[in-house]
Parts: C-alpha cells; sequence; structure tokens
C-alpha cells in the first residue's frame, strides 16, 4: 500500500525592502555616498510629493533620471555600493529559508518588491535573496554608467501590477498572497491584496498603513512576520510557534499585543456668543 503525500499549500509572500527588509531608506544611503546631503534628498522627495509628478516610492528613479546634482554624480556603481552601505534587519536569511520548509502543509514563495532600485537591492541581499526573487525598479544606464532611461518602476500601482505578474507566473489564488510593507508606496498593494482575500502584514505604525493591514508586527527582527503568518495562516497556538523559534536557536523574549488609536486633537473653538431675546 503506497503512503499518501501530504497536500502543501502553496502561497506567494512578497515583501517591500526599504524600512520593511531594512533599517534605511536606499535612497539616503545613496545619496550619502554620493556626497549629497540627507537633508537635500528629504527635500527633494517633499517637493516632488506636493508637486504630484511621481507615485511615492519612484522619488528616487526619478531624482536620478531628471535631477541635475543626481546626474552629475551618480553612476551605477554607486548603486552596488549603496546596497552594501544598507542596514539590514536580523535574520532575513532564516526567514527565507523557514518560509520554504518549515511549516509543515504549506510552502511560501519569498519575492522582494521594491521600488529600490534594482542593483541596491540586489547589492544588499546578495546571498540571502535569489536575484530572480528581487523585483526592484529597473535602470537603463548610458556608457559612464549614469541612469539613461527607466525600464519600470515598482512604486505605487507598479507594485500591483508585478504582484499580479507574479500571480500568474506562479498559478496561486489571489486568497494565497501576503503582503508585507510599512509605508504609503504599500497602500494600494496591501488594498489590492485585501480586497481578494489575501493577508497584508505592516511592519510599523504609519497611520496610513497601519489601519489597512490585516495585521501589525514592530520588531527589529524580519523573523516577527514569520508570527502572523504561523497564527492567521497556519492556525498555530503562541506555545507552538515560541517553540518553533526556540528551535531555530530564537527566543521570543517580548511579545506585547497593543492596538494603537491614531487622534488628532485641538482646543475647541469658544461658541459664539448668543444674545438673549429681547
Amino acid at each position: 500500500m503506497q503512503a499518501t503525500i501530504p497536500m502543501v499549500k502553496q502561497y506567494l509572500l512578497a515583501s517591500d525592502f526599504d524600512q520593511t527588509l531594512s533599517f534605511n531608506d536606499s535612497g539616503l544611503v545613496l545619496s550619502e555616498l554620493a556626497g549629497i546631503p540627507a537633508k537635500t534628498f528629504e527635500a527633494k522627495v517633499a517637493t516632488l510629493a506636493i508637486q504630484n509628478l511621481v507615485q511615492q516610492g519612484g522619488e528616487l528613479s526619478y531624482l536620478l533620471l531628471h535631477d541635475p546634482e543626481y546626474r552629475a554624480r551618480v553612476r551605477q556603481e554607486h548603486l552596488v555600493q549603496a546596497g552594501k552601505a544598507v542596514r539590514l534587519k536580523k535574520n532575513i536569511r532564516q526567514l527565507s529559508e523557514l518560509l520554504g520548509s518549515a511549516v509543515p502543509g504549506f510552502r511560501f514563495d519569498f519575492h522582494v518588491i521594491s521600488a529600490a532600485p534594482q542593483e541596491v537591492i540586489e547589492s544588499a541581499l546578495e546571498d540571502i535573496i535569489p536575484a530572480d526573487h528581487i523585483h526592484g525598479t529597473q535602470l537603463q544606464y548610458d556608457r559612464s554608467g549614469r541612469v539613461e532611461s527607466i525600464i519600470r518602476v515598482n512604486a505605487g500601482y507598479g507594485k500591483v501590477a508585478l504582484l499580479d505578474d507574479l500571480q500568474r507566473k506562479f498559478q496561486v489564488g489571489p486568497e494565497r498572497i501576503l503582503y508585507v510593507g510599512d509605508g504609503g508606496s504599500d497602500i494600494h498593494v496591501m488594498l489590492h491584496v485585501n480586497r481578494r482575500d489575501g493577508f497584508t502584514i505592516a511592519v510599523s505604525q504609519g497611520r496610513h498603513i497601519a489601519p489597512i493591514a490585516k495585521r501589525t508586527v514592530l520588531s527589529d527582527d524580519a523573523m516577527s512576520i514569520m508570527v502572523p503568518i504561523l497564527e492567521e495562516i497556519a492556525g498555530w497556538d503562541t506555545a507552538r510557534i515560541r517553540t518553533l523559534f526556540e528551535e531555530q536557536g530564537l527566543l521570543i523574549q517580548e511579545w506585547d499585543r497593543v492596538r494603537a488609536d491614531w487622534l488628532t486633537i485641538t482646543p475647541q473653538p469658544s461658541p459664539a456668543r448668543i444674545r438673549p431675546e429681547q
């Protein structure tokens, strides 16, 4: 009698890069490497946000192609160097390995989708995430290494389009798509995933993203996103989750569940005095 092969549920897990798998914005790292002050980069990004010239998250690519200061100073080699300077969250490699095999009956294909340039992400995640699982903004360069054109920017709705491409490629249902992000550039894709019964995780308490995500988890360790995945997707209890972490040589020291309410409170205007009727 042949042994029954257990069914494995296939999921697609996509994650943002900047401030999701890393602590800092790759645009800031690249700017400082090229001798452009962080305040200058932030001011230029703020101006683009006011002008609504580009989708949120695509500001760096726009600057690399159009801004005279960036065009004069930044070359393709600087993007690779910037990737090496990005400070990553802990245990990304361990997270990637666990997603592929650690949860009985489940397999999660882990991909990175980001508006950061492809060269930056590949350099930062070299020997951690395979290059064909990294989907950053694709740039074209001239002979000097300066950005000549933009092939594709994975920001805003661009992330939605790319995620749909990956879904078709891996032939998974929309309810088996998970997305992890931290900020405004993830709003479109999170709404898209939620609308089709997928699962979304925020790794920040940003006022625009946290209310959209189905779960929020805050940690300096990339392994933390396993907690909502194991709870909500695999149906594990806290004891079993702690045991898995301990088997990986990790200890969950603090696990606080906090609901955050965002309020803006201002002084109430004095009511206009009403003259009594004569």
